[in-house]
């Protein structure tokens, strides 16, 4: 007969290893299904109705991942995703969102607001499990080749300065507030200097190779790093190779 104790040892470290996902959405049926299912595939979850509590406790709960409605009571989810990815505390938390609007204009807007992936409604329950898999082997991936990968611990060129251990990006002596993709963006493109890379090979080395993301994020992304670095210093360091891709301008000229 088993031993009860070993029993609750071994529920209590399932528990422990659970991935926490948090819901924000106000269709009580649809928060329904995804409980259901998540939890049939051995996710936790937290879930809110509205955009100020599910900011709340993404904050509090720190979940690993947040699947995000666009349409909210209070607050829409751009501007919540945006607020999230801002917070020192859950900006490296993935974000999915769902939504019935489904025009490349929308799901562009989602990603610039520091979304990692777009699903439009109706979905697959399927599909957004097997996103959710992709997306937590990506991290995992990434995190155990992070030390492999990096040089160096710090990047310098021009009046550019990246320190890899502190996160942070200084332009002129200033420093310049990335998104955790801009700032993964950079780092590969600064490690790879002068090596020209298309839009799918930086999706496989930057998003991960299981990735569901559209090429056409990677120009969002690379629009939104050149703002913060290029504006700032006034010296152009990303180059586009016209029907090729982009590289990071390794010249001193």
């Amino acid at each position: 007969m088993p031993n009860p104790s070993s029993l609750e040892e071994k529920d209590w470290v399932q528990t422990l290893s659970k991935k926490s996902i948090l819901i924000i959405d106000d269709e009580i049926d649809l928060v329904e299904l995804l409980k259901y299912n998540l939890a049939k595939d051995g996710y936790s979850m937290q879930f809110a109705l509205n955009g100020y509590d599910g900011m709340h406790l993404a904050e509090i709960t720190k979940p690993d991942l947040i699947i995000l409605d666009l349409m909210l009571p209070d607050i829409n989810g751009y501007e919540v995703c945006k607020r999230i990815k801002l917070n020192s505390e859950t900006a490296a938390t993935p974000i999915i969102f769902l939504s019935a609007k489904q025009e490349e204009v929308d799901k562009i807007l989602g990603f610039e607001a520091g979304a990692d992936d777009y699903m439009v409604k109706p979905f697959s329950i399927n599909e957004l499990l097997a996103r959710i898999k992709v997306m937590f082997r990506r991290i995992a991936a990434k995190r155990a080749e992070e030390p492999v990968k990096t040089k160096s611990n710090e990047y310098r060129f021009k009046n550019i300065s990246v320190n890899v251990a502190k996160h942070s990006v200084t332009v002129k002596n200033r420093e310049v507030r990335l998104s955790p993709t801009e700032f993964k963006l950079l780092i590969f493109l600064m490690t790879y200097a002068g090596e020209v890379f298309s839009r799918e090979k930086l999706l496989d080395n930057v998003w991960g190779s299981d990735s569901f993301v559209e090429p056409r994020t990677v120009d969002v992304h690379i629009r939104r790093l050149r703002s913060s670095i290029e504006m700032e210093s006034m010296v152009k360091f990303i180059d586009t190779i016209r029907g090729v891709g982009y590289r990071f301008i390794d010249e001193e000229n």
